[in-house]
């Protein structure tokens, strides 16, 4: 199950915050917009569709459009996302309002729920969104591309869900070993049969268990670790580890 998409920095993620660090520098640098984005992929959840909204902070409590996308204003809170520089990864939580039901109906249609759904955070300045959003849709500082690099999480659990709100605990791509994902545990070794379907390495190139090359196939056998797969496809290649949901793709 991919949990990281193939050259998702690279299809317009991984901006430049030069801009952003010498906007903070100046006497008022404007209010921080926090954004949010839902993913939710077909092999999962059996849809392929993205959620646009935002938590309201600073006050700002109609909807945004950045990028061209209405990110609407929803009764969430989102907190957590803060790094201690002690080597534990964050974990986020998202508490999201739930009176009328909507997301209770949301999860009843999706026939593994919201696990596994990828949660993209965004921050940016006011003074860096799209003209739309101002009077006389005109804003003389509107970038799309100004933006803190966007940080991306993983639906891990859903920790509550009463009549008023559901709550949801995120983790990172590198926080998913030893969690169960939808049909199937991560583990460290590669769970594909070598030269299977799944593998899909029909090289004449061979290694031994050790990843040492050797001369014929009746030597040949895989290690099972990461570094095996990127010898036989290339470092930067797709890879088709199945040892975790898609890991082999987050290094590309």
């Amino acid at each position: 199950m991919n949990y990281v998409v193939l050259g998702y920095y690279v299809s317009g993620y991984a901006e430049d915050d030069s801009v952003i660090t010498s906007s903070l520098q100046e006497v008022s640098p404007g209010a921080v917009i926090e954004l949010f984005q839902l993913v939710l992929n077909t092999a999962q959840h059996g849809i392929n569709q993205t959620f646009y909204f935002h938590a309201g902070t600073n006050q700002l409590e109609s909807n945004v459009v950045w990028q061209g996308n209405t990110y609407q204003a929803f009764p969430i809170e989102a907190e957590g996302f803060e790094w201690d520089g002690q080597g534990s990864l964050p974990r986020p939580k998202i508490r999201a309002a739930n009176v009328l039901g909507t997301l209770s109906n949301l999860i009843l249609s999706l026939p593994e729920g919201l696990e596994g759904a990828k949660v993209v955070r965004i921050r940016t300045l006011a003074r860096f969104l799209d003209a739309v959003n101002f009077p006389s849709s005109i804003n003389p500082t509107a970038d799309p591309n100004a933006s803190w690099e966007p940080e991306i999480y993983y639906i891990d659990r859903k920790a509550s869900e009463t009549r008023t709100a559901v709550e949801y605990e995120l983790a990172s791509a590198f926080d998913l070993v030893g969690v169960r994902a939808p049909k199937r545990q991560c583990v460290a070794r590669c769970q594909w049969v070598y030269r299977s379907a799944e593998c899909g390495y029909t090289g004449l190139t061979y290694f031994n268990d050790k990843d040492q090359p050797v001369g014929s196939s009746a030597q040949d056998s895989c290690s099972k670790q990461l570094s095996g797969c990127e010898l036989r496809f290339g470092q930067y290649a797709q890879l088709p580890f199945g040892g975790f949901p898609g890991i082999g793709t987050f290094f590309v």
